[in-house]
């Protein structure tokens, strides 16, 4: 078989809602340069599936048949009056348009759900339409990332699908735990992976999956459910499904740790004054800032305000019998009304620089300090129900300067918090074959939405309790104990539902919370023990073993020997006449066993709980995939795995299967192969 080349290599990366591909490896790893929905249309035809929904549009021309005009030019007074009777005899015909409406998903299927496979018949329409897209060449390799959930009988079918459909010469499939594996350079560690409706936990040692304990497509742990919480807490507040999703991918959107207190309930807790302190002190109800009347320096009155007030009142004393007498009462109430009117004016600009000078230090708060926050939604709505400046149009047709002020109502497009108006972008208008039948209909609305504390409980419905249990499962079904602590200090987690804002911290902080030991305590009563007593440690590799009981001698009911053997080391006088001998040599077999039998399959106390929890980082060998996060990074893992398998090893060590194996093993074959 000749060499593969980079430029040859196709990698597809199915998921429940997107597909990544690409076809040839870049001198340096790029993100997917082809990212398609994974939804298809059924066709007109029953089996046929279109990537875009099509839509027929009927359109009605009056058409009216024109006399051929006679060779030489001439034309006959019949010949006139019969074109004259066939223009008025036209007929309505309509005529039929078939548009692609690339902006709805009204009718698609989606053949993955829940990381499973639910229509085949839609997927190999999908692939087939990735495929004829990239066009690869006749001698082009494929690799093929899949879920965890998929069944052998799924890899079969795959492998056969593209054998027998695209004639490919050489097949591939990977996990795509083991994937991110690639991608993070590391051997043994723990894979999240969050995905739009499930979550994945797999634990990989030494590039090897541990297919006990996996936790394979947890149902209520995507972004979906995410998004179904925000819904929950919002729909009251007229919020939609659709709303609710860009507030999850916007910045404001966070998960806060557990326990983490809500900015609103600091601020109410602040505000309690105990009522003995207050009695005592003078305080009033509103804290601290509040004074008693309490003589001495604080009690006095520094309020500027105040002093105005007080001079309000003095205006009252005045020699009314002077005022009089001169003659000037108009003029001297006139200067009375300016004074007042000026000093108002200064306080209210006074309390406008207040505000003003307040203003910034709101604005400077972090996300998690703000009791309310503003996100741009993007709505599509009919270009007939909008106009220019992106607002309903006139109910009437009145041009007068009623029908100008007189609009609808429509409390879904409101200003900006800014103060401007929302401002309408332009949609791409449908087209058949290049040429655009018809004008564009929809047009995209954005406006500022403000959102309270329920941006920070998306995940508060025990997506974080459930995800963090069946990690605990997956390590703990590790057979190795001695690598439980090197997979819990390699937690790795990836999928795009794990972007939204502090999910990675707040499940590392749920981990900690509920897991996590301290490491002094894996230490505790060492300095009893004897000298010669191997301690057990984190990693369970110094458990006792088992013993039999006709090796070790009889103690009296309720003794413990390992408590006797602690207590009696340092001092063996306090030892039972006879027992101390008894109890070397009982340490000195324990020893032995344990350098000559497998730790296998026994546990202890600090081997099931970690003392560490950690979250691995990504190797920054491609400056391509530091803007694009790590979300993805299975099929960075992908690239990685087609380079070494296709162009390094070329099939050497099977990880790849070829079309004459193909032919001589079937698509059973592929499990002799598949990565």
């Amino acid at each position: 078989m000749p060499p593969f080349k980079d430029e040859h290599i196709l990698i597809i990366a199915p998921g429940s809602q997107t597909t990544l591909a690409q076809l040839g490896l870049p001198e340096s790893f790029t993100p997917a340069q082809c990212r398609v929905s994974t939804h298809m249309f059924p066709a007109e035809k029953k089996g046929e599936w279109e990537p875009l929904k099509v839509r027929e549009r009927k359109v009605t021309k009056r058409r009216s048949d024109v006399a051929p005009q006679p060779a030489d030019g001439d034309t006959t007074m019949a010949d006139a009056n019969g074109q004259i009777n066939m223009l008025d005899d036209g007929v309505d015909e309509e005529e039929t348009y078939f548009e692609e409406d690339p902006t709805t998903e009204e009718g698609a299927v989606y053949p993955i759900r829940q990381g499973r496979v639910v229509d085949w018949s839609c997927l190999f329409a999908l692939m087939t339409h990735i495929y004829n897209t990239l066009s690869p060449p006749f001698h082009t390799p494929i690799l093929i990332i899949t879920q965890p959930a998929w069944t052998a009988q799924d890899h079969e079918t795959l492998t056969q699908f593209f054998f027998e459909k695209f004639k490919t010469p050489a097949f591939c499939l990977m996990d795509s735990a083991l994937a991110v594996c690639y991608a993070y350079a590391a051997a043994t560690a723990t894979v999240v992976d969050v995905g739009y409706e499930k979550c994945d936990v797999t634990a990989v040692n030494d590039f090897l999956i541990n297919d006990v304990g996996r936790g394979t497509a947890l149902a209520d742990c995507g972004g979906e459910s995410m998004t179904q919480r925000l819904l929950t807490l919002l729909s009251s507040k007229g919020f939609t499904r659709d709303m609710c999703e860009q507030l999850k991918k916007s910045g404001i959107c966070e998960i806060l740790p557990p326990g983490t207190v809500m900015p609103g309930e600091a601020e109410v807790e602040d505000s309690n004054v105990n009522p003995a302190a207050a009695a005592s002190t003078g305080a009033n109800a509103a804290g601290l800032k509040g004074r008693g009347s309490i003589g001495g320096p604080e009690g006095g009155n520094n309020d500027p305000a105040g002093d105005e007030r007080e001079g309000e009142d003095n205006e009252g004393v005045l020699d009314v019998a002077t005022i009089v007498a001169s003659g000037k009462t108009s003029e001297f109430l006139a200067r009375k009304e300016r004074e007042k009117a000026e000093k108002a004016e200064k306080a209210a600009a006074k309390k406008a620089a207040q505000e003003a000078a307040a203003a910034p230090k709101q604005a400077k708060l972090p996300n998690a300090k703000r009791v309310t926050a503003s996100f741009h939604y993007t709505e599509r709505r009919p270009l007939e129900e909008l106009n220019q400046n992106g607002k309903r149009p006139r109910e009437n047709g009145n041009q007068g300067a009623e029908g100008e002020a007189k609009r609808a109502k429509t409390p879904e497009i409101r200003d900006n918090a800014d103060g401007t108006a929302a401002q309408p972008i332009q949609a791409p208008s449908a087209t058949t074959n290049g040429q655009s039948h018809g004008a564009e209909t929809t047009a995209l609305i954005r406006r500022d939405v403000e959102v309270g504390v329920e941006r920070f409980q998306a995940a508060t419905g025990g997506l974080l309790d459930q995800t963090a249990d069946a990690i605990y499962r997956c390590i703990l079904s590790v057979p190795e104990v001695g690598k439980r602590g090197e997979l819990w200090d390699n937690l790795i987690i990836v999928g795009n539902g794990s972007s939204v804002r502090g999910f990675k911290d707040a499940l590392v902080a749920k981990l900690n919370s509920k897991y996590l030991i301290s490491p002094s305590s894996a230490t505790i009563f060492t300095s009893e023990l004897p000298s010669t007593f191997t301690t057990p440690v984190a990693t369970g590799a110094n458990t006792p073993q088992p013993q039999s009981h006709l090796a070790n001698p009889h103690h009296g009911a309720g003794v413990n020997p390992l408590l006797l053997a602690a207590t009696t080391a340092s001092n063996p006088g306090l030892a039972p006449p006879g027992q101390h001998q008894h109890l070397q040599a009982q340490l000195q077999m324990q020893q032995y066993q344990q350098q000559n039998q497998q730790p296998l399959h026994q546990h202890s106390g600090h081997g099931q709980t970690p003392t560490s929890i950690k979250l691995t980082k990504m190797p920054e060998y491609f400056p391509e995939w530091k803007d694009a996060g790590t979300e993805e990074a299975a099929f960075l893992g992908a690239q990685v795995a087609a380079k070494v398998v296709f162009v390094v090893d070329q099939g050497l060590s099977k990880g790849f299967m070829s079309r004459t194996e193909y032919n001589d093993l079937g698509p059973q074959g592929i499990h002799e192969f598949c990565m």
